[in-house]
């Protein structure tokens, strides 16, 4: 995706280009993804709206928290089996999910509306979730098994660098490189969402036991806040599991919430 503001039919095409590679089902044949493809959102700071958000998947991860460690959480333990499944330790490199729950009960940031949205669904859907910027996208993504020469960029000691992945890491790579490690632990940085991003990608993760109606009730509820954010917001969406893949959506225009 090159273009500064994608056309509906680039959102269709983008998501119907992406892949999930046979080596990865091979793994967890219970994995699926749904992906968003959006345009047309207006950048702003975080407001009231986005606020209420985040105090409500506050609340819900004081509740989950209440009686239950984070890593007994039934969709967090499913993600630590996911990680040590590709040799990665999950108590060290662990899953947005997990590192987002940790942070929620006591507070999440407030960075912009836009990040502070997808912020609060992954922690009330409990379901790992990543933004990326659309334009920055080379290529449709794709997730596969690193043969270890594809290249992160990212930060180490407040200077830029290249890592490479683990041989046998699953990463989301596009044309370039790796855009986040070990499924969804570490965005690289040249796709992360920006204070002016306006096209976006979405990528919920999901793992047994996540059924596959709590995965699209994520994305429903993604879709209809990210369509306040604009006065003529695109949508389009697209499941991909291992024995059934949907077709994606035409990007539905949603008006501006008052």
């Amino acid at each position: 995706m090159t273009e500064n503001h994608p056309r509906p039919a680039d959102l269709q095409a983008f998501l119907a280009a992406a892949q999930v590679d046979p080596a990865v089902v091979a793994l967890r044949p219970d994995y699926r993804v749904l992906l968003l493809a959006v345009d047309g959102m207006t950048p702003g700071a975080s407001d009231d709206a986005s606020e209420r958000m985040l105090v409500r998947a506050e609340s819900v991860a004081r509740e989950l928290l209440a009686g239950t460690a984070v890593e007994d959480l039934p969709h967090v333990t499913a993600w630590r089996e996911a990680y040590r499944s590709f040799g990665a330790k999950p108590q060290r490199t662990r899953n947005s999910l997990e590192a987002l729950v940790r942070r929620a009960a006591a507070g999440l940031p407030r960075v912009n509306r836009l990040t502070d949205v997808y912020n609060a669904i992954s922690v009330i859907h409990q379901v790992p979730l990543g933004g990326e910027d659309l334009p920055a996208y080379a290529g449709p993504p794709r997730l596969v098994r690193a043969t270890g020469s594809e290249v992160f960029d990212t930060v180490a000691a407040g200077a830029d660098v290249d890592e490479n992945p683990e041989p046998g890491e699953v990463v989301w790579r596009d044309a370039v490189g790796v855009t986040c490690r070990r499924w969804n632990w570490r965005q690289c940085r040249r796709t992360q969402l920006t204070p002016q991003t306006t096209s976006a990608v979405f990528i919920l993760d999901a793992l047994a036991p996540l059924s596959d109606g709590a995965l699209v009730a994520a994305g429903d509820e993604l879709a209809e806040h990210l369509a306040r954010l604009g006065p003529r917001v695109e949508v389009a969406t697209r499941l991909i599991a291992p024995s059934t893949s949907t077709a994606p959506t035409a990007p539905q225009h949603r008006q501006d919430h008052p």
